[in-house]
């Protein structure tokens, strides 16, 4: 399993949000290119971007400081928000490595057949965002995490799965950017059902040590971006989970 460095952008700069919610935002006075140098230069290959304007909107937003990152750095970029269309997969394609959709994917499965032949499984990654429900079964969260729909976690990926899907992001939202420590139960059973799909977990890193229990569930990537901006992982600690340290 490697760290996934991320980082999130809403107008040119780096912010957190707290599950996704716009009005609870943090921002940090670092500049996002500056940033992924800095990711670079520990050894991370692969980074996470999310473009929150993107998201919000419905189209991709801050494509400067994206395609900036993608220049400047030798880092392969994973990019998700505002991928709407197999037009936005096609165009971000020219600039990033792989993207991630959410909801395309899971309002027009239908879809999916058609983008992995036309773009490569490599190239595209899967979100499904999920709240636990009063029945213990992970219910995936669409439109921002506003709703949350009658389609369970395992529904779709045994539709995924069937569809040939390579990397699905996986997010509790009740725990993202909220430091209150990953959801090792959800990856562990996700890694046992899916084998053969690469998971990337998101929500809730804290420290080192909750990437060693992410080590355990058999995930391919931890994902991590406000532990890393307020530095409650060190740089020694860092270089432990990335592939070129």
């Amino acid at each position: 399993m490697y760290l996934l460095p991320a980082i999130d952008i809403r107008n040119s700069k780096c912010v957190r949000l707290l599950r996704g919610d716009f009005d609870k935002e943090t921002l940090y006075e670092v500049d996002p290119v500056n940033l992924a140098t800095n990711y670079a230069n520990l050894g991370a290959q692969l980074l996470h971007v999310v473009d929150l304007d993107g998201a919000k909107s419905g189209s991709p937003k801050n494509l400067n400081v994206i395609k900036s990152i993608s220049k400047i750095t030798d880092l392969r970029v994973q990019l998700g928000g505002g991928i709407r269309s197999e037009n936005h997969i096609r165009e971000a394609l020219t600039y990033v490595d792989r993207v991630v959709i959410g909801s395309l994917a899971i309002e027009n499965s239908t879809l999916i057949e058609k983008i992995l032949n036309e773009f490569g499984s490599d190239n595209i990654c899967i979100a499904l965002d999920v709240k636990i429900g009063n029945d213990n079964v992970p219910y995936v969260a669409t439109h921002g995490w506003t709703r949350v729909s009658n389609k369970s976690l395992w529904s779709l990926l045994d539709l995924f799965e069937h569809e040939k899907i390579k990397h699905v992001l996986c997010t509790d939202v009740d725990r993202d950017g909220a430091m209150l420590g990953p959801n090792t139960l959800l990856y562990k059973e996700c890694t046992k059902r899916y084998p053969k799909i690469s998971f990337q977990a998101s929500g809730g890193v804290r420290n080192a040590n909750d990437l060693s229990k992410l080590v355990e569930t058999g995930v391919s990537y931890a994902i991590s971006g406000k532990a890393l901006l307020e530095q409650c992982i060190s740089h020694e600690e860092i270089k432990e989970f990335l592939p070129n340290a």
